[in-house]
Parts: C-alpha cells; sequence; structure tokens
C-alpha cells in the first residue's frame, strides 16, 4: 500500500462507503421478509460493523505501513487485500442489477418486489462473493500445465524435440513459507522430464530474506541440460525504501546468490550456448525492460553478443513489452520467453478464448504469440501478488516442445 497516496487510499474508503449504502437500502428490501425484528437488526448491524471495521483497517494499516515489520507486511495487505476485494466487487455487482432491473421496471411492479428481490439479490450479489472465495481458497494453487508445440525452420535437427518448461513469477514471499505447497508443482515440473528449465523473473516480492528455507525445493528442480533464469522488476528492491545504498546491494546480492547455490546459470545480459552433436541453440537473458514507469536494466544488444553467430536463439526477458519494442521485426530471436502480467490473476478463458482487464495494459499478456515467424510465450505465472487468488486464471506451468521443420 505504500505505491498508493493518501488521497488514492481515502477515494478508495469512499467508494466501499457509498456502494455499501446503496447495498444496505437493497439489503433492507430483503430482511423484510424476515419476521425477527432481533435477528433483522441483528443483521444489520453486522453489516455496518463489517464496512465500519473495513474502512477503518485500511485506513490504519496505510498510516502504519512504514512501522510494520516486512515480514508482517505482506500477510497484512494482501489479507486485506483479498477481503476488500471479496466484499467489494459483490456489493457492486449486486447494486448494480438491482438498481437496473428497478429503474428499467424490467422485473419489479408494485405487487410483487418482495418475491424478486431476494432471488435477484442472493444470486447477483452471492454468486461473485463465491467465484472470488473460489478464486482465494481453491484456484490459487491449482497449478495447471499448458503443453504446446512449436514448429522452427531454423531449430537444428539435434534438437528436435526438446523439451522446455518455462516458468516464471513465484514472489515466494507470498508463500509465506509454504514449502509444501510448492513442492507440488516442483513435483509436477519434474514429472514432464523437462531438458530445460526457465524462470523468467520475480522471484521474490521484494527481499532476500524471503528466500529463507526455500533452497530445499528448489534443489530438486531437475533437467537434463540445465536451469537459466533472468531477473524481474521485484528482483531488484525498487519498492522497498533501504537505510543505505549497501544494504539494497546486500539483499540483490543475496538474490543472485540463490540462483547460484541452486545450480540456476542466472543470466545478466548474456548468452550460453548449448551445443549437442555439433549442433548449437543460444540462450539469451536480459536484466529486466519494461516500459516506463519500470526500469530499463535490459542491454539485449550487450545479451546477444556471444550468440549473435547462431541461426537458432531463445530470449528470456521478463516483461512481454520487450518483444514488441526491441526484439520482433528487430532481430532473428525465434522463441521470446516472458511473464510480468500474470494473467492480472483474473481472465475469462474459454477453449482458445481469453479475455481480461491487463489487455487494455499489455498487448501480448498470457499465451503464445506469433509475428512472422518469430515467438513469444507469456506465462501467467506460478505464484501471486497483492490480491491473494485467482479468478479463470490457474497459476501455470508451460511445457514447450520444439519441433524442426521438415521439408
Amino acid at each position: 500500500m505504500r505505491s498508493y497516496s493518501i488521497f488514492t487510499i481515502l477515494l478508495l474508503c469512499i467508494a466501499i462507503l457509498v456502494v455499501d449504502i446503496f447495498a444496505f437500502f437493497w439489503l433492507q428490501s430483503i430482511t423484510q421478509l424476515i419476521d425477527s425484528v432481533f435477528f433483522r437488526n441483528a443483521i444489520h448491524i453486522a453489516f455496518w460493523v463489517f464496512t465500519i471495521g473495513l474502512i477503518v483497517s485500511i485506513m490504519v494499516l496505510k498510516v502504519r505501513l512504514d512501522d510494520i515489520d516486512p515480514r508482517r507486511k505482506q500477510l497484512l495487505v494482501s489479507s486485506l487485500y483479498g477481503l476488500t476485494i471479496s466484499s467489494f466487487i459483490p456489493k457492486l455487482i449486486f447494486v448494480i442489477v438491482i438498481s437496473i432491473l428497478f429503474f428499467t421496471n424490467f422485473v419489479f411492479s408494485e405487487k410483487e418486489p418482495l418475491l424478486v428481490i431476494p432471488f435477484i439479490g442472493l444470486f447477483s450479489g452471492f454468486l461473485p462473493f463465491f467465484v472470488i472465495a473460489f478464486g482465494i481458497f481453491k484456484s490459487i494453487y491449482n497449478f495447471k500445465t499448458y503443453h504446446l508445440k512449436i514448429v522452427f525452420k531454423d531449430l537444428p535437427e539435434t534438437f528436435d524435440g526438446l523439451r522446455i518448461v518455462h516458468i516464471s513469477d513465484l514472489h515466494l514471499g507470498s508463500f509465506n513459507y509454504r514449502f509444501h505447497i510448492l513442492k507440488r508443482a516442483v513435483s509436477k515440473i519434474n514429472h514432464l522430464k523437462p531438458d530445460l528449465i526457465f524462470f523468467t523473473g520475480d522471484l521474490v516480492n521484494n527481499y532476500a530474506w524471503e528466500l529463507r528455507g526455500w533452497t530445499r525445493v528448489f534443489r530438486e528442480l531437475s533437467s537434463t541440460i540445465g536451469k537459466y533464469a533472468v531477473l524481474g522488476n521485484h528482483d531488484y528492491g525498487d519498492y522497498s525504501e533501504w537505510s543505505s545504498k549497501k544494504e539494497k546491494q546486500e539483499n540483490f546480492k543475496a538474490i543472485k546468490d540463490f540462483y547460484k547455490e541452486n545450480d540456476f546459470n542466472l543470466l545478466l545480459n548474456q548468452s550460453d550456448i548449448i551445443e549437442k552433436n555439433n549442433a548449437k541453440i543460444a540462450i539469451i537473458g536480459v536484466e529486466n525492460w519494461g516500459n516506463p514507469p519500470f526500469k530499463q536494466y535490459g542491454d539485449l544488444p550487450k545479451a546477444i553478443k556471444k550468440g549473435e553467430a547462431i541461426p537458432f536463439k531463445i530470449l528470456l526477458s521478463h516483461d512481454p513489452s520487450h518483444w514488441t519494442e526491441e526484439v520482433v521485426d528487430k532481430t532473428n530471436i525465434a522463441l521470446t520467453l516472458s511473464g510480468h502480467t500474470h494473467g492480472m490473476q483474473a481472465a475469462f478463458q474459454y477453449k482458445q478464448l481469453q479475455w481480461s482487464p491487463i489487455k487494455y495494459k499489455y498487448k501480448h499478456w498470457a499465451g503464445l504469440y506469433n509475428s512472422e515467424n518469430q515467438y513469444l510465450h507469456v506465462n501467467r505465472g506460478l505464484g501471486w501478488l497483492g490480491f491473494p487468488g485467482r479468478l479463470g486464471m490457474r497459476p501455470e506451468i508451460s511445457l514447450i516442445e520444439l519441433k524442426a521443420e521438415t521439408d
């Protein structure tokens, strides 16, 4: 919440209050059906106790945020975030639906409003609440494996059938040291028998101390050729306040050292060459490169230099915006792997159809994209940040199988 001004927080609290006033107006139409005055009043009191308690909690947390231990801050913020969303969105939908039906006289009449209001109210209010609750308590760690096969004309036949597992955006601080949950994902990854594991950034939320104990999980990741990683925008410590430049540098170094300790090749504007039976492919990794306000630490010309002469290249770049700005039509990089968007942790997906509000910020936000035989894959993320849930956007493990084009 530090990234939001006190004015923004006040606007949020006012919005919550206004929506709840309207929601309470319609709630009274439903509670009129209850004969017991005591029970009816108890519902009304509980409604306002929750509303006032939520608003006060938001304001207190904002004011005291800088004084809270960072180890508790993530848990408090995410819990309050989830509580706010699960309360505000259902009530907002409830108010909108009931108001539209009432003012258009589409459903209500003077003779039978009490028969319709409870049905519409329960459906339009409780349904989104249960959807959000499902996203918080079930979908958030319901890992999904996507299996893709991509054909490339420049892929050496030696590497035909190369199996790549692409994961991204772990945000380990959000797991709150629940190692057993991520172990399930690691088990799924190892079961895929990958040749290469690529991780495209955002290992932590902000701090290196979030990594304590996670070595026991990371060391279980297995691949036949190697494991590679790049940094995401959250891995630099740019969203935290530091007592000194040295403290920030030590935090950054500890995050980089974690990869080394767990046999990951962290590519910092670097390339690595994989050779098999006299055939080669280049693995290129850039530091985070994003459109403002995100920092542009990435240096693609520097990163690509070692592998420039190799026809088939794979690029790891955290932010998919980089693909549009510096990769596609400007290089001969065949496949770019990114993450960053999380698919907004909320989307509608049905077969080939998918939609999320994040599409209005990122043109490429989830899945596979192609432009003149240059491919971009955007991983939906394995962890979460902010809202402690996933709505129609399950955490992703991607298995990408590379195929060589045959005549």
